[in-house]
């Protein structure tokens, strides 16, 4: 795409790509599964345009970016340790982390872990709901009721990654489409259907792609993971355990750096996770902003919305 630049750079000791636009304070935007820079590839022109050094990054496991052999290799202190690796890379002292996603859960841990490196943490999709009172999977099996969930499906190496790799084009496909706020509500994708289904059972084909997405930018996901397969990304989920293991210290821990979130009232992670419930686990909130009609994949779904909401942010701090 014009005008963005892209390269690799060296931190946390493995090779992460990069693609940027823009000069001035850093502005650091994280993907989520199964995405990749990309994602950002409409922030990235607009906070360029209003003064920024806007970076997207591959995350570890995706894209053009390394992807490390074990499992432990993703967990939150390895992801949180890259960004902050990218910051030194790119010579500077501080950033605003942008996250959707598992990019959320990264910004916010982000802000937590390493609090004097992110001035400011905006958060799309995923609120931030402080430490669950026990280990994750414990959380998710009660809340399933015995019934399929794609985190608990996700769990298993080589499952999930068989599923999505049969046919790359239709997951894709069928996953951009199924969390979207074009689709119907009641697809029985993520949860709820009996305990040994796969993921895309009982999933209609789309009649055709949302809006949001041409079938250029969905040849773009698809042929980066064609190349990469999923292991990396589905790994993420196989660390929710150990996350919560590795940061007892933050029970009871706020956020403490400007905020921002920014969802769609379609999101599935929305019915699941409330976002006023984040307002006790956080000392600046500066706005909460739900998006109507919008599902799952924030600003590639609205992104004029989601550029004005995060400049005025940017511009506030």
């Amino acid at each position: 795409m014009s005008g963005i630049n892209h390269r690799t750079v060296k931190a946390n000791g493995i090779n992460i790509h990069v693609a940027e636009q823009g000069e001035g304070p850093l502005v650091i935007m994280v993907h989520g599964f199964p995405e990749s820079w990309y994602s950002w590839r409409h922030q990235l022109p607009a906070l360029a345009e209003a003064g920024f050094h806007a970076v997207a990054l591959d995350m570890r496991g995706y894209g053009r970016t390394d992807a490390p052999p074990a499992i432990e290799d993703y967990d939150i202190k390895h992801l949180t340790a890259d960004v902050v690796g990218v910051i030194d890379a790119l010579g500077e002292q501080t950033a605003v982390i942008v996250g959707h996603d598992w990019g959320a859960m990264c910004a916010w841990n982000c802000a937590l872990l390493h609090a004097s490196r992110f001035r400011a943490v905006a958060g799309l999709s995923v609120p931030y709901t402080g430490r669950a009172p026990m280990p994750p999977t414990q959380l998710f099996e009660a809340v399933s009721g015995g019934n399929f969930f794609y985190i608990l499906y996700f769990q298993e190496p080589g499952i999930a990654e068989a599923e999505f790799e049969s046919n790359v084009p239709r997951s894709m496909r069928l996953f951009l489409w199924a969390a979207s706020g074009e689709a119907p509500q009641d697809i029985p994708q993520f949860a709820g259907k009996p305990r040994n289904s796969k993921l895309f059972d009982g999933v209609p084909e789309p009649d055709a792609l949302p809006p949001w997405l041409t079938q250029k930018d969905l040849d773009y996901f698809v042929s980066e993971f064609q190349r990469t397969g999923f292991r990396g990304g589905i790994n993420w989920y196989r660390n929710f355990d150990r996350n919560w293991e590795l940061t007892p210290k933050l029970a009871g821990a706020k956020v403490k750096q400007p905020a921002l979130f920014i969802a769609g009232d379609r999101d599935g992670v929305i019915r699941m996770v409330p976002p006023e419930s984040m307002r006790p686990h956080m000392e600046d909130l500066r706005k909460l902003v739900m998006l109507p009609g919008c599902g799952h994949w924030t600003q590639q779904e609205r992104p004029a919305e989601v550029n004005a909401e995060l400049i005025e942010f940017l511009r506030s701090l």
